[in-house]
């Protein structure tokens, strides 16, 4: 069979219709595809891209709130506002330029006249290894290089942004502390919000302005959200240079409120000169290194003045703090001013305690119309226990025992109520009346008082020795077996005696021994109460048995006054003692101050037209000279102020709290010729009256 001939062309024409078939088909395809994409971006995601297209053109910016005041009772400003122009400096902006944003700090150095290195500082991060002044906020918020920047320095900055990248200049308000130091631990103050805070607190992060501060200590920390307001938001129209063509629009912000205090600001005052004039007054013959006096309304738990010192003007804070400053804040030679005596400092409360002590002898069986012996010593358990001065009185009434302070009575007390719950080795859970008792007046945990970082105290029982040795046990082991060389070298005896107590802690550290229920009984030993507890507990007795939360803050009023929201009393619960002692106690104090331990202090004192009422205490602590005690409150038969007064190492309770507990009353009923602070011995009922352009009308009398 013959074969035709091949013509090599066809296959080649096939293969190249079919190569044109699939390319249209390809072409087809992405046409499809695109027309599928542009119909998904026009219809589906349409208003997706059109919030987009609007966002390029527009711009939010949040608007900062005025944050409110805090006033005293009549309406004088403890802290308010001042608008002042500050510099400051985008950190990651900054960081990110090759020489870390050297030159334009250095360029911003010269037109401020700030030297470099001090904008360096203020640029640095605070850390536990970098000293002060350095930045304490987020690195995402602005960091404030300088503070009160003349007008026409921060326009220059302004006008020549391109000189100056990273940096704005803009009008910030500040607080502006016009009482100066007075009231300072109470107040508080202001500082760069942290990033911790904008991730634990929802509503400064969604209304960061980016130059937010906020409360660190006292009332700002506290009423901190009340007080910062609520931002605006501002929604500008710009073009594609960002140059600002109109406003789309606007949500003002609300300012803060107004907080209005229980205070006086001239009885703190009184408060602080009686208090530092006292402990000036108390040395060289005592440290006299710290202090507190609290004044507070019996009828409803208002604080009308708290001193401390030593103090600080919390102004410091503003614009950074450097090293040194802070460094004096924290530290105990310059007697750790940041810390609150009244609410935050602990101390044995001495025959002050002896209230307690009373009532609970006396709700368990002993009978207010007895009496009892008042000897000079009395052994118990085999240890000799004495009396503050040595002396015994016989046979006394329990009023005597409280107005002569006769210790012996309350030892005995403190070791028959020991041996009641079963001494040493109680069967069961004891009844411990005594640590109770102390619970009842409020001692052993937090006032409840609207101020931050306040202690508990501390009320010893079986139950806390037991836990206490739990915890310790190892270390005083351990001391047992190496004892104490470093002493040894000096002190031989000290030594072996610090060596055989360890060991005693050691194995019986968990014993509730009877010496440590005597001292209880007296206010020593492991006791520890703070000025504040045992104010809120004396205002008790005054006002009948009802023991109230302290309250700083007395209403919250808005800005233009149109809304009044007061902060009611609250009863944290009652005395658990019967009216008859109650009545029993008030008698007992009132003769505290006329022929007892505080008749010294108040012999010049017109108690025929202001009769004062109270107890001294000189409590004993380990390697510390005695502290100065007077609990209080007047008038003793109207009561409506109570008054604490503690000197740590300031010798004893009639020589030195006492006296100056009598100043704070002449001041406030105007005794001795002063002027008399609070008219007729009320304190304001009304509030003052803001007015709804933002001004205040005080209160006058």
């Amino acid at each position: 069979m013959r074969r035709l001939p091949v013509d090599p062309a066809v296959p080649r024409r096939r293969l190249g219709r079919l190569g044109l078939i699939l390319a249209q088909f390809l072409v087809l395809s992405l046409f499809a595809v695109l027309i599928g994409r542009l119909w998904y971006l026009q219809v589906p995601m349409a208003d997706h891209y059109r919030e987009l297209a609007v966002a390029n053109h527009h711009q939010e910016l949040v608007v900062p709130a005025t944050r409110g005041q805090i006033l005293d009772a009549a309406g004088r400003p403890l802290v308010n506002n001042r608008t002042e122009l500050i510099v400051s400096a985008d950190y990651h902006e900054l960081q990110r330029m090759d020489d870390g944003g050297e030159k334009v700090l250095s360029d911003l150095s010269e037109v401020l006249d700030i030297p470099l290195e001090k904008l360096q500082q203020r640029m640095r991060l605070c850390g536990p290894e970098v000293e002060r002044p350095c930045w304490p906020g987020s690195p995402y918020q602005p960091v404030t290089l300088a503070e009160d920047v003349e007008g026409p320095l921060a326009l220059q900055i302004m006008e020549k942004s391109d000189d100056f990248p990273g940096i704005t200049a803009q009008a910030h308000a500040v607080r502006e502390y016009p009482q100066g130091e007075h009231a300072g631990q109470m107040l508080g103050y202001l500082q760069p919000v942290t990033q911790e805070e904008l991730d634990a607190r929802e509503e400064l992060r969604t209304g960061f302005t980016g130059v937010d501060q906020v409360g660190r200590d006292g009332l700002e920390a506290v009423y901190d959200k009340e007080l910062r307001g609520t931002p605006g938001l501002r929604t500008l129209g710009v073009n594609n240079h960002g140059e600002v063509m109109d406003v789309i629009s606007e949500e003002l912000p609300v300012a803060g409120r107004h907080l209005i205090t229980h205070m006086d600001i001239e009885v703190q005052k009184a408060a602080e000169k009686a208090l530092a004039e006292g402990m000036a007054g108390a040395r060289p013959k005592y440290k006299a290194d710290s202090g507190a006096a609290v004044v507070l309304d019996v009828t409803n738990g208002g604080v009308v003045a708290m001193a401390s010192m030593p103090t600080y003007d919390p102004s410091i804070w503003q614009g950074g703090i450097d090293q040194k400053t802070f460094d004096e804040m924290l530290s105990e030679e310059a007697g750790e001013p940041l810390l609150s005596r009244a609410v935050q400092g602990t101390y044995p409360p001495g025959s002050t305690f002896k209230v307690s002590s009373l009532s609970a002898a006396v709700e368990n069986g002993y009978s207010l119309r007895s009496t009892y012996a008042c000897p000079g010593s009395v052994t118990l358990a085999g240890q000799s226990y004495e009396n503050y001065a040595g002396a015994g009185q016989g046979s006394i009434t329990l009023k005597q025992a409280i107005v002569a302070s006769c210790n012996t009575v309350f030892y005995n007390f403190g070791y028959q109520m020991w041996l009641k719950d079963g001494g040493l080795h109680p069967d069961g859970d004891p009844d411990e009346a005594m640590a109770e008792m102390a619970r009842g007046y409020g001692f052993g945990s937090p006032t409840g008082v609207d101020l931050p970082y306040e202690t508990g105290g501390r009320i010893p029982d079986r139950e806390w020795k037991r836990t206490f040795w739990e915890e310790t046990r190892e270390a005083n082991c351990a001391r047992a077996e190496d004892g104490y060389p470093d002493i040894a070298e000096s002190n031989p005896s000290h030594a072996a005696y610090l060596k055989q107590l360890a060991h005693e802690h050691c194995v019986e550290g968990f014993e509730w021994r009877a010496n440590e229920a005597v001292n209880f009984a007296i206010g020593q030993g492991d006791v520890l109460v703070s000025p504040l507890q045992l104010a809120s507990a004396y205002a008790a007795i005054a006002n009948g048995g009802t023991l109230y939360e302290p309250r700083v803050a007395k209403a919250l009023v808005s800005a233009d006054g149109s809304r009044v929201e007061p902060i009611e009393p609250t009863v944290k619960q009652e005395v658990p003692v019967s009216d008859e002692t109650i009545r029993y106690l008030q008698e007992a104090l009132t003769e505290v101050t006329r022929s007892g331990t505080g008749g010294g202090a108040f012999g010049d004192f017109p108690q025929d037209q202001v009769a004062v009422a109270g107890k001294t205490g000189s409590a004993d602590a380990e390697q510390r000279q005695v502290s100065s005690w007077f609990a209080s409150y007047a008038p003793a038969d109207d009561p409506r102020y109570a008054v604490v007064v503690l000197v740590s190492q300031g010798g004893t309770g009639g020589e030195t709290a006492a006296p100056i507990a009598s100043n704070i009353y002449k001041a406030i009923y105007g005794l001795g010729g002063g002027k008399e602070l609070l008219p007729g011995g009320k304190p304001y009922s009304d509030l003052p009256t803001v007015r709804t352009d933002g001004s205040i009308d005080p209160l006058e009398r």
